[in-house]
């Protein structure tokens, strides 16, 4: 976490007056939206109707290292203007990286700020980067929020190249009903740039600073769904043609040329979606004026989403794959290797070959050829008795003794081990592998209750499939169960909540009488593997523990954007003793 992530929230441009919405904003090198050691946004346009109120309170000179209700570090800062600061920073209760807001309590945006982190955070919608707490402390205020380490923000995929039209039809898709939904609950942004939005590491598209990002800069709309929706409007627009769609340049992209105004995407770049090109128009023209096929504008988010879904579904592009080489002759051929090929001889020389044997035409040789094919005759025949004979027998022996002479499972030449019978669990846990974080402990218990309703479930994890992004999580969790004392295993039978986890079932030593770690449990009953959901093994020989793992590394998706698994019931089999 040394480094500056893409998860920094986009935060405070500078005072003064800016342009009106058919402008660009203009990029700023002052260090506001610090991302990767560069300033990663400038301020937005003012649309219509939009204000700014201005601050001169000086941003409380703080230092890496200090600490906020004894529990969030300041690490690093990213953003340090117009009276308030921005930082990455560790929570030490949860061992995660955060970001946070600061600013004096006098500051003059101070109580629009709290109220404006506290609305959003009782929004709850995964879609946003979370607000997390919102604190009025010593003289201070300040924001925590997540940090994603995984994801990037839009203006570091634009600087690449602009985007292929199936992603930029989820980012018109995903984004225009996430805020859809918060205008449905009171919730502008006013501030959707480039760098508020982030793609994921498993392809979804997140939105930062909602309301939050405003009230830090004093920004106001008396037509908010307006701002908005134009604003998704230009989003799309630069995604389909790595272009800012005003005259000004803004977030690394290159403005419209000076005068001609507003030109379709298709105009401005050969080979774009026409239905996309024409959504951001629709997006965009909120003045009067519509798209080329006339249709109406969309001035709500909630309009641009409904005419997202209307839109034929803009599939995936297909994977390319790449063409072997030809098979090149090399000079180890019969006859040519160690030699010097003289100029002009092709490498590849080739072999003479024999004419065929003349047939037997003469008496004899016909005579020859009889005499063979009788003999096969012959021989097929006495094969064909034998094995008849052969087949008689076993059937009449079968019919009188009743039974196969074939070994059958379970016998001295085939042995087939037995599972054996349910053993007692005393009492189960959940293990925390890599630190002290434990996974749902309380419902542990519900793995061994005899039930297969579910049991330990793991929560919903957001972008990561292997139980979340905190340290202590990368080697995952599981579920440790007590048999009472040492028995001899000699196979389980575990009900999962979901098919496709990735699990493996080990034990412990013999002589172990506490295991706490993940090297503690040394013997393998199962290997790492993706699991069905009634997972069973029998085991060659018994092993001798007292303490039995499922130890579950990797999460399916669970259909609705996130990650889910865990352990409905766990029987172990064996020899009592």
């Amino acid at each position: 976490m040394a480094e500056r992530s893409t998860a920094a929230v986009d935060v405070a441009d500078n005072d003064g007056d800016e342009p009106s919405a058919a402008q660009a904003a203009k990029a700023t090198s002052d260090g506001v939206d610090t991302q990767n050691g560069r300033a990663a946004d400038g301020p937005m346009p003012d649309k219509d109707g939009e204000r700014k109120n201005t601050a001169s309170t000086a941003a409380p000179e703080l230092h890496s290292g200090h600490k906020l209700a004894r529990r969030y570090r300041l690490e690093e800062c990213v953003t340090r203007v117009d009276g308030f600061s921005s930082w990455r920073a560790m929570d030490e209760k949860l061992r995660r990286a955060v970001g946070v807001h600061l600013m004096p309590a006098d500051h003059s945006r101070a109580r629009s700020v709290l109220a404006a982190a506290r609305s959003s955070a009782l929004l709850g919608d995964p879609r946003f980067v979370q607000v997390l707490d919102a604190v009025e402390e010593n003289d201070l205020v300040y924001v925590v929020h997540e940090w994603l380490p995984d994801a990037t923000e839009l203006t570091a995929l634009l600087a690449a190249g602009p985007l292929e039209a199936h992603e930029a039809y989820q980012l018109v898709s995903q984004v225009s009903q996430a805020m859809a939904a918060a205008h449905r609950e009171g919730l502008a942004h006013l501030r959707l740039t480039p760098s508020a939005i982030l793609r994921t590491s498993t392809g979804q598209w997140r939105i930062r600073g909602l309301a939050v990002n405003a009230a830090l800069r004093g920004i106001t709309s008396e037509t908010p769904q307006r701002a908005d929706t134009e604003a998704i409007g230009a989003l799309l627009y630069a995604a389909l043609t790595q272009r800012w769609p005003y005259e000004s340049d803004a977030y690394g992209l290159t403005g419209l040329p000076k005068g001609v105004g507003l030109i379709a995407p298709d105009q401005v770049r050969a080979g774009v979606h026409r239905g996309l090109g024409e959504l951001a128009m629709r997006a965009l023209a909120n003045d009067g004026a519509t798209a080329s096929r006339q249709e109406p504008a969309c001035t709500t988010p909630e309009e641009l989403s409904k005419a997202v879904s209307a839109m034929p579904r803009i599939r995936p592009p297909e994977p390319a794959f790449t063409a072997p080489p030809e098979y090149q002759h090399t000079t180890y051929q019969q006859g040519s290797y160690g030699r010097t090929t003289p100029s002009g001889v092709s490498t590849v020389q080739s072999l003479p070959v024999a004419p065929p044997p003349a047939p037997l035409q003469s008496r004899t040789g016909r005579a020859l050829k009889w005499g063979v094919a009788a003999l096969l005759i012959a021989a097929l025949g006495l094969g064909s008795w034998q094995l008849a004979d052969t087949l008689l027998e076993r059937g009449t022996q079968k019919g009188n003794s009743g039974t196969s002479n074939n070994t059958k499972p379970g016998t001295d030449d085939n042995p087939k081990a037995e599972p054996g019978e349910q053993l007692e669990l005393s009492h189960a846990r959940v293990l925390a592998i890599g630190g002290d974080d434990q996974v749902k402990p309380e419902l542990a218990a519900k793995a061994i209750d005899g039930s297969t309703e579910p049991g330990w479930v793991t929560p919903q994890y957001l972008g990561y499939s292997n139980l979340g992004n905190l340290p202590g999580r990368k080697d995952g969790s599981g579920i440790v169960v007590d048999l009472g004392k040492v028995k001899d295993v000699t196979g389980l039978e575990v009900e999962l909540y979901v098919e496709g986890q990735k699990v493996q079932v080990l034990a412990a030593p013999e002589e172990a009488s506490n295991p706490n770690s993940l090297s503690a449990f040394s013997q393998h009953l199962t290997k790492l593997e993706i699991a069905p959901k009634k997972l069973e093994a029998t085991l060659e020989k018994p092993i001798r523990t007292r303490f039995v793992l499922i130890h579950i590394t990797d999460l399916p998706s669970d259909g609705e954007g996130g990650y889910r698994g865990g352990i409905n019931e766990i029987k172990v089999l064996g020899k009592p003793s």
